[in-house]
């Protein structure tokens, strides 16, 4: 504010005072006033922390510079959009084991040491399912059912994560349980959130996932899996 201030004082009492100034002392003056929004030890900082966060940066500065204001941002907007959509495609997924003396299910990439429960494979993909990652999404269930080093009798999702679902991944879905079901293979779902699960009977299929495919957490999926196959494990308690 005191800025803004002493220059429109500056401007009104004396108007004339930089017309005879050279053009290259004014641009001194716009170059050093600009390198102040310059911070380096941030900048570096982002490139250890996120190469694609770095490298948004670097676009948006190169297009404000070169292209302009608006069209440099739009630039650097339109690629934040794609590395959004492109990690949406390609997300973090994991298959979930029990680890002895620790709550819950966890990572089995991470946890090496945790245990499968016999014929059960819990599935987790960390993000939302939409026309860009169903078939990801498809492909790695059956990886996982293929690579069990025991016959598969269910596959759980555990779909906390799934935040959204759209038609195509919806068919993608459909495609899955019947490949499954042709196995002798349960499709259920476990922490699916209420929004989720009422657009999954808007779209039509709430006849094919029944009150009995979705479980309030994954704990209590498995502990309907192990009674129904009378399974005994009790790692996860």
């Amino acid at each position: 504010m005191v800025a803004a201030v002493a220059l429109t004082a500056f401007m009104l009492l004396a108007p004339g005072v930089t017309a005879t100034l050279p053009t290259s002392a004014l641009a001194a003056v716009v170059i050093v006033a600009a390198s102040s929004f310059v911070d380096l030890r941030t900048v570096v900082r982002l490139v250890r922390m996120s190469r694609t966060e770095a490298a948004l940066l670097v676009a948006a500065f190169v297009g404000v510079a070169f292209v302009g204001v608006l069209p440099g941002v739009v630039v650097a907007v339109a690629l934040s959009l794609a590395a959004f959509v492109r990690n949406a495609w390609n997300p973090y997924r994991a298959e979930l084991g029990s680890l002895e003396g620790v709550p819950g299910f966890h990572d089995l990439s991470r946890h090496p040491e945790g245990q499968r429960v016999p014929g059960l494979v819990i599935a987790r993909f960390d993000a939302p399912l939409f026309f860009a990652n169903g078939d990801v999404f498809d492909t790695w269930v059956r990886t996982l059912v293929a690579q069990s080093p025991t016959p598969v009798r269910q596959v759980i999702v555990a779909a906390e994560p799934l935040t959204g679902v759209d038609t195509t991944a919806i068919d993608e879905l459909v495609e899955l349980d019947d490949h499954l079901a042709r196995h002798g293979v349960d499709l259920v779902f476990a922490e699916m959130k209420g929004p989720v699960k009422d657009r999954l009977i808007r779209y039509g299929v709430g006849a094919r996932f029944g009150p009995d495919h979705f479980f309030p957490t994954v704990h209590s999926a498995v502990r309907e899996y192990r009674r129904r196959w009378d399974v005994e494990d009790d790692t996860d308690d």
